[in-house]
């Protein structure tokens, strides 16, 4: 049986910002695939790229194992491999040479590829996978071995005497549970564990219980599950759970779906698997302030081990959240906080600066809501324009010189916005300054001996003379855009 040889192409090292947080996960979504593969009967084997920094660390394994097969499967339920960066997009194309050089089938299944197939088939890839790829590529290898057509194969983009063929769409998979559980045996999780002990985190592992996401967002990008949302059973995530608490110890997860519990009862039967086995753990997720506020949602959160969720809560100004299609309202962020935070669970805040028709009307509302609820944790970003979305139909006439970031800190404004790109990344670190200078405030005021308290009003010598800087700086680029 021919051997497959998976990999991917996110560097955490590549992204500096990403690789100082020293939390690293593992690639899931290439995990799927290669269990995939192995249940059908396929030597598979792992080059896992995450904690390396560059593609020449792949050389002596294809030199070594001589693998028919090169697959570079990028992890689709990373936030980071949605976004595109041209770092990882330039090591995948040193990796699809390399894969040449040592003749291998070369096929591309990721985000980008899916957007610019034909950047990654002019590198030399043999086929790209658009969409879902498992069943794909099973197809895919199976009429290779067996010198097959692939025209009928669906989910491919490939070429033929150098005319590029685009074979039907793949339908999505809706019974997720068909899959085997992931390859996590391939993984070399004492790698993970101790960059995570210099994190000063808890070690965590991700798992996907869905994909796809059925909201509208426009800015938002679905290239690989799409805008569909279909679960995996409360049983199914519940027996990998155990699997991983038995194997690696593992107690703490990070639930990486797009949109986590949407389905009508799954958090309550959830929590009910997890009594069934007496299984105690510790979770965070994504998801919508609407969707918090349904029925016994929090509850049932809260029982089951919730300790913190990431809720898009983008901008406090309401005309920005309907430009974006959000289909959310600045009163619903205002609520789902406050509830949460009454079940002593963490609430944290992406927040986005930069979208068409942002005013500094707008931005002063989104820091007010900061410095008024007092979220656990904050992320912000600028707008980004991705292919596929109504935002970047929008804007992509002005994408003529940048159309990806080069890392996820990247933050340049790539389209003409109300203001410069000196002036969002200033804004960036001026929110981030107001946010720990409130918080130093409110522990100030209601005192008490903790340390990291301690540290908090501590450093309001620092942050508030950093901050008044900083507004001065903003309000000079401001009058500059």
């Amino acid at each position: 049986m021919s051997k497959i040889l998976f990999s991917h192409s996110y560097y955490y090292k590549l992204d500096p910002k990403q690789w100082k947080n020293k939390t690293p996960f593992p690639p899931l979504g290439t995990l799927y695939a290669a269990s995939t593969l192995r249940k059908n009967n396929y030597d598979v084997a792992l080059f896992d790229t995450n904690l390396l920094d560059s593609p020449k660390s792949i050389l002596p394994l294809l030199k070594e194992s001589k693998p028919n097969y090169l697959v570079i499967y990028d992890d689709g339920f990373n936030y980071l491999t949605k976004m595109c960066l041209t770092n990882m997009r330039d090591a995948c194309f040193e990796m699809i040479q390399y894969g040449k050089q040592h003749n291998c089938i070369v096929i591309i299944s990721s985000s980008d590829s899916t957007d610019h197939y034909k950047e990654y088939l002019e590198k030399g890839a043999d086929f790209i996978i658009k969409g879902e790829g498992e069943i794909t590529l099973l197809e895919l290898i199976n009429a290779l071995e067996k010198n097959k057509e692939t025209k009928d194969i669906a989910g491919l983009a490939y070429t033929v005497n150098e005319q590029v063929i685009i074979t039907k769409p793949r339908t999505v998979l809706q019974n997720l549970d068909e899959l085997p559980l992931p390859a996590w045996d391939l993984i070399n999780i004492n790698a993970y564990k101790n960059i995570w002990s210099q994190s000063g985190q808890e070690f965590t592992l991700n798992l996907a219980t869905t994909r796809g996401c059925p909201y509208k967002c426009n800015w938002c990008a679905k290239p690989i599950y799409g805008n569909r949302y279909n679960a995996h059973s409360p049983e199914y995530i519940v027996n990998e759970i155990e699997y991983l608490q038995q194997e690696f110890g593992v107690k703490r997860f990070w639930m990486c779906d797009d949109i986590f519990g949407l389905k009508p009862n799954w958090v309550q039967e959830f929590n009910t698997e997890l009594k069934k086995k007496n299984i105690s753990i510790k979770y965070f997720i994504q998801s919508r302030v609407d969707l918090l506020l349904k029925e016994d949602t929090i509850d049932a959160l809260a029982e089951s081990g919730l300790e913190e969720v990431w809720v898009g809560a983008e901008s406090a100004s309401q005309k920005i959240l309907d430009a974006m299609d959000k289909g959310t309202q600045v009163s619903e962020i205002y609520e789902a906080t406050y509830l949460l935070k009454q079940k002593s669970i963490r609430v944290a805040f992406f927040l986005q600066f930069g979208y068409l028709t942002e005013t500094q009307e707008d931005i002063e509302k989104t820091i007010a809501m900061v410095k008024e609820l007092l979220p656990d944790n904050i992320g912000i970003s600028v707008s980004y324009p991705l292919p596929g979305t109504k935002f970047y139909e929008k804007v992509k006439d002005d994408l003529q010189l940048k159309a990806n970031w080069k890392d996820s800190d990247d933050l340049d404004m790539m389209f003409k916005g109300t203001y410069s790109s000196n002036y969002y990344r200033k804004l960036q670190r001026f929110v981030h300054k107001e946010y720990r200078k409130s918080q130093g405030f409110y522990n100030l005021k209601n005192f008490s001996f903790s340390i990291q308290k301690i540290k908090s009003i501590v450093k309001l010598g620092y942050y508030i003379p950093s901050a008044y800087l900083d507004k001065v700086a903003l309000k000079t680029l401001q009058n500059g855009s």
